[in-house]
C-alpha cells in the first residue's frame, strides 16, 4: 500500500526526527538524496548546466546542497535566488564553497534557465498555497518551454500538497523528488499532472507510519489479497450471484456492457433485470435473465442499477429498497433519492455510488470545475453528504468510504483511453461482482477501478480503445496481479 499524509502530519513526524539528530541532518539527508535524483537524471554530471531556483523556505536549502554536490561533481550550477535576503545561508555558502555562482532575477536567469540541461525547482515548500508569486511565473515558464529536465523538490511548486489543487501557474516537473512520505498532491490530478515521474527518497520518517493517512493507492499485492477466490466447496450460488438492472430500450448496450464486466468480477453469476434481455442473451447466454423487475428476480447477493436506466425510477427504487450491497451509476445517480440511500447507509446497508466529474457536480450543485480541480474534498463531501462509499471517475479516480472519513483511496493504474463511452458501464459491472463476491464497498470500487485500469491498458497499447475491448481483458489483468503475488 502506498500512503500518503498531510504537511501537519508530516512536519510533525519531521520535528520528532530533528529533535534526535544533530542540526541540519535532516536537510542533509534530503539534498544527498536530491542530488543521487538529479545526477541519475542527467547521466553525465561534469560539463552540465544546472540551474536552481531557490525560495526562502528548506526546500530551497535542500537545493543549494544538491547544487553543491553537483557542483562538486563539475557541474556548472548557478542559483536564481527568488528572496536574496532569506535564501538558506548554509546552502548558499555550500554551493558558493564547491565553485557555484548566485545570479539575480535581472540578470539573465531566464536564459539561463531555458538554456539548462537540469532545473531544480526549489522556489515553495510542501505548506506553499496558491500559484506562484508573479516574480515567479516566468522562470516557471522558461523552465516549461527550456530544453533540460525540471525536477522538483518535494512538490512542484504552486501545487497544493494536502489536495492536490493548482489555484494558478505551477512548476511542470518531469520528475519529482520527494522526501520521506507521499503528500496527497502527487497522486491526485490536477497536480498528479504536474508532478511527472515521483522518485521516493527516504530520510528517516519511520513515526509518520503510524499516524493516519490522508490517500492511500491500493498496489499489485494488496488486490491480490482482496480478490475473491472460490473454494472447493464452491458453487455458483456460494460465489456470490449480482443483479444487474440497467439498459432500456434507448441505451441496450449498457446493460451488455455492465453484464460482461459482471462476469468477469468473481461473482459466480449474473442476474439481469431489464428490458434488454434479448440483447444480453445474444451475447452472453450464461446470464440469469428475469422480466418480473428487481424486488422479484430471485435471490442476489448485490445489485447494480443505474447504466443505461434512463428515467427508470420504479427500477431504481426497488433496488434500493433491497437489503442487500448496492453499487448506483450513471442514470441511477440521477434517479435515486437521498434519502433512500442516506437511509441505506445508516441501517448499515452497503452502498457503492460511482459518478464521473458531471454527475458529481450535479449531485452537489456546483460547476464541474469545481469537481475536477478539487477532487478530494468532493468524493468526502459526497460520501458524507450520501452516507454511502463514493468512487469518483476521472484522470484521477478516487473512492471514499461512506460519511467521508478514512483515508481517500486513489487509483494507480488509470489511462486516457479509458475515457471512451461504455467503459463505465463496465466498471459498475465490475464493482458490483466483487460486492457480490463478498468485498466492502470500499474494496469492490478500490479493486474494479484497478483491474478496471489494467484492462484497459492492455487493451489500448497506445491506441483506441472501445469498452468491449476493456471487458475482454478483464481476466488478464486479474492474472497479471495474481501472479505478482507469486
Amino acid at each position: 500500500m502506498r500512503t500518503a499524509y498531510s504537511v501537519e502530519t508530516v512536519r510533525a513526524a519531521e520535528r520528532e526526527l530533528m529533535a534526535r539528530l544533530p542540526e541540519g541532518a535532516l536537510m542533509q539527508r534530503a539534498a544527498a538524496g536530491l542530488a543521487a535524483a538529479c545526477a541519475d537524471v542527467l547521466g553525465r554530471v561534469y560539463g552540465s548546466r544546472v540551474v536552481l531556483l531557490v525560495g526562502s523556505g528548506d526546500n530551497g536549502g535542500d537545493a543549494l546542497y544538491a547544487g553543491a554536490r553537483l557542483s562538486r561533481r563539475g557541474a556548472g550550477v548557478r542559483a536564481v535566488l527568488l528572496t536574496p535576503g532569506r535564501a538558506h545561508a548554509g546552502g548558499l555558502a555550500a554551493l558558493r564553497r564547491a565553485g557555484g555562482s548566485v545570479v539575480s532575477e535581472a540578470g539573465g536567469a531566464v536564459g539561463l534557465v531555458e538554456q539548462a540541461d537540469l532545473v531544480v525547482d526549489g522556489i515553495v515548500g510542501i505548506g506553499g498555497k496558491g500559484g506562484l508569486r508573479e516574480s515567479a511565473v516566468p522562470l516557471a515558464e522558461a523552465a516549461r518551454r527550456g530544453r533540460g529536465v525540471v525536477v522538483a523538490v518535494d512538490l512542484p511548486s504552486g501545487v497544493d500538497a494536502d489536495t492536490g489543487e493548482v489555484r494558478g501557474v505551477a512548476v511542470r516537473a518531469d520528475v519529482t523528488v520527494t522526501f520521506g512520505a507521499y503528500k496527497p498532491g502527487l497522486l491526485i490530478d490536477p497536480a498528479r499532472e504536474y508532478a511527472g515521474v515521483v522518485r521516493f527518497v527516504g530520510i528517516g520518517l519511520e513515526t509518520v507510519g503510524a499516524r493516519a493517512p490522508e490517500v492511500e493507492a491500493l498496489q499489485h499485492a494488496d488486490v491480490a489479497r482482496l480478490l475473491p477466490v472460490p473454494g472447493a466447496e464452491s458453487d455458483k450460488y456460494r460465489r456470490g450471484v449480482v443483479g444487474v438492472a440497467a439498459g432500456s430500450a434507448r441505451y441496450p448496450g449498457a446493460a451488455v456492457l455492465a453484464v460482461g464486466g459482471a462476469l468477469r468480477g468473481g461473482a459466480g453469476a449474473v442476474r439481469y433485470v431489464g428490458p434488454a434481455g434479448g440483447a444480453v442473451l445474444a451475447r452472453y447466454p450464461e446470464t440469469l435473465v428475469s422480466e418480473r423487475g428487481p424486488a422479484r428476480a430471485g435471490r442476489v447477493q448485490a445489485w447494480v442499477v443505474g447504466p443505461g436506466a434512463g428515467d427508470d425510477a420504479t427500477t431504481v427504487g426497488e433496488v434500493l429498497a433491497a437489503d442487500v450491497p448496492v453499487l448506483i451509476d450513471a442514470d441511477g445517480l440521477r434517479l435515486a433519492e437521498v434519502g433512500a440511500v442516506r437511509g441505506r447507509g445508516l441501517r448499515g446497508v452497503p452502498t457503492l455510488m460511482t459518478p464521473h466529474a458531471g454527475e458529481a457536480a450535479a449531485l452537489l450543485g456546483v460547476e464541474r470545475e469545481e469537481v475536477e480541480s478539487g477532487r478530494l474534498a468532493a468524493v468526502r463531501e459526497l460520501a458524507a453528504r450520501y452516507e454511502a462509499a463514493v468512487l469518483l471517475k476521472g484522470s484521477t479516480t478516487v473512492v471514499a468510504e461512506a460519511g467521508g472519513g478514512g483515508a481517500v483511496r486513489v487509483n494507480p493504474t488509470g489511462t486516457p483511453w479509458l475515457a471512451t463511452a461504455g467503459s463505465g458501464d463496465v466498471l459498475s459491472g465490475l464493482g458490483g461482482s466483487l460486492m457480490a463476491a463478498g468485498l466492502s464497498a470500499v474494496d469492490a470500487g478500490s479493486v474494479a477501478a484497478y483491474l478496471h485500469g489494467l484492462a484497459g491498458r492492455f487493451a489500448a497499447e497506445g491506441a483506441p480503445v472501445a469498452a468491449e475491448d476493456v471487458a475482454g481483458r478483464v481476466a488478464e489483468a486479474w492474472r497479471s496481479v495474481v501472479g505478482a503475488r507469486g
